[in-house]
């Protein structure tokens, strides 16, 4: 490269930079020729933002160069933490935290090496995928943290990974086998070791988790290194000998609580997180659980409990005892309406219940989604053969107009009284605290 040019480059002088592409116009394209280091590159290791945007401006081609060392002007940025430079050249082409250099690196695992934190989280936003390149030996961004003893960089790409549900890439192993825990435990890396034992939502640890989830052959093998490593259960970050000073990550245990059961700690693990589970997965799991709902309290339409009548009986009056085999019904009729009408209307109208809510929360759970008029008008459908179906199966009785009455309230009747129902549950408690102290 023309030394007037890598001066120019070193120093930041964009000025001139201009003259000197002014006086020779191809002047850019030769050090394109020439190979190895280009201004750009010069740059960024330099850290002059001003300079390297109009670099990039003139010649976008020196952003994918790599220089002798086999790194592009990215890696170089990346590795020196000049994060205004990184999201320069972004600008230019997302794909360039994607470009592999020497040993198969991607700027994102020189900036992890180095524990450029802020460059981490800038390549991640541009490229959520990056988490999973690996280098020529195999070692995901994970295994050079741990290697190089970048504890907060490590952090980064562990809040990275549960933000995206990769968790399972810490799993990952390198060409020689070796884990990130592996890792972990021949460097002695006692940070890793603490992060091992903190408490989650659920008040469970890592290794809580692991053994009451354990199903894989390598869960093991993990376990056995965490183990090493430090990695406690709950109950044992209860213990006196674990004293207060020795987990400060955990203020918020009470020394007198008492250890809750395995079975406590699966019930709480399953429940809802409203950080770590998004609306979108909770609403399709309400939609499975609403449709299975829906088809199970439509069934009894079709299928009633006891069966139908096959036959009409029209016993004469002659006859003084009216059994159970010989009462008057009619053929399609519901048997457990003529053996007991009380049971089956209140069967009739706990099931419409069930059935007709679902379809409201079907509803709820679908707004702003397309073709939603077509769905209304296959709800609609829905509700009238259910309502035609329930009326067959319980003819000339007084239960026909009450389930009539019945279809025609719920669907109006459901929404409202939710509505004022949840209005009702959620309303400040204290209200009425305050006013009768502010009355004192």
């Amino acid at each position: 490269m023309d030394q007037r040019l890598f001066r120019a480059a070193w120093n930041g002088d964009v000025d001139h930079l201009l003259k000197e592409i002014e006086a020779n116009p191809t002047m850019l394209h030769a050090a394109a020729l020439e190979g190895g280091e280009n201004p750009l590159h010069i740059a960024c290791l330099a850290g002059h933002l001003n300079f390297a945007a109009t670099v990039v401006k003139l010649r976008q081609q020196f952003s994918r160069e790599l220089n002798q060392d086999g790194f592009s002007p990215l890696h170089i940025a990346a590795a020196c933490g000049h994060g205004e430079i990184v999201k320069e050249l972004l600008k230019v082409n997302l794909d360039l935290c994607l470009l592999e250099g020497k040993d198969r690196k991607i700027p994102l695992h020189l900036a992890v090496i180095k524990g450029n934190v802020e460059v981490i989280r800038e390549l991640f936003s541009a490229c959520l995928n990056s988490i999973e390149c690996t280098t020529a030996q195999g070692e995901t961004s994970l295994h050079l943290a741990v290697k190089n003893n970048q504890f907060k960089a490590f952090q980064a790409l562990i809040q990275h990974l549960k933000h995206v549900n990769k968790e399972d890439i810490l799993n990952s192993k390198d060409f020689h086998g070796n884990t990130i825990f592996h890792l972990a435990v021949s460097r002695k890396q006692y940070e890793e070791k603490m992060e091992l034992s903190s408490l989650n939502k659920s008040g469970l640890t890592p290794l809580d988790m692991l053994q009451m989830f354990q199903s894989e052959a390598g869960d093991r093998e993990i376990e056995e290194i965490l183990i090493k490593t430090g990695a406690l259960k709950a109950v044992n970050l209860q213990s006196p000998a674990f004293t207060q000073q020795e987990r400060p990550n955990h203020h918020h245990t009470r020394p007198h609580e008492r250890p809750r059961s395995p079975a406590k700690k699966l019930l709480d693990y399953f429940k809802y997180n409203n950080l770590n589970d998004s609306p979108s997965m909770v609403r399709s799991t309400l939609l499975v659980i609403v449709i299975l709902i829906t088809a199970a309290t439509y069934q009894p339409a079709l299928s009633p409990p006891g069966g139908f009548w096959q036959d009409d009986s029209v016993p004469s009056s002659a006859a003084s005892n009216t059994t159970a085999t010989n009462k008057p019904h009619t053929a399609g009729q519901a048997i457990m309406l003529t053996h007991n009408p009380i049971a089956f209307g209140i069967f009739l109208f706990i099931n419409s219940v069930g059935f007709f809510m679902s379809l409201h929360m079907i509803l709820v759970l679908t707004p702003a989604f397309p073709l939603r008029m077509e769905l209304h008008i296959l709800i609609f459908a829905l509700s009238t053969t259910y309502s035609a179906c329930m009326n067959a199966i319980a003819p000339n009785s007084f239960i026909t107009y009450g389930f009539i009455a019945i279809s025609i309230i719920l669907p109006f009747g459901i929404p409202i009284t939710t509505m004022l129902l949840r209005n009702h549950l959620n309303r400040p408690r204290n209200a009425s605290a305050n006013t009768s102290q502010e009355r004192v």
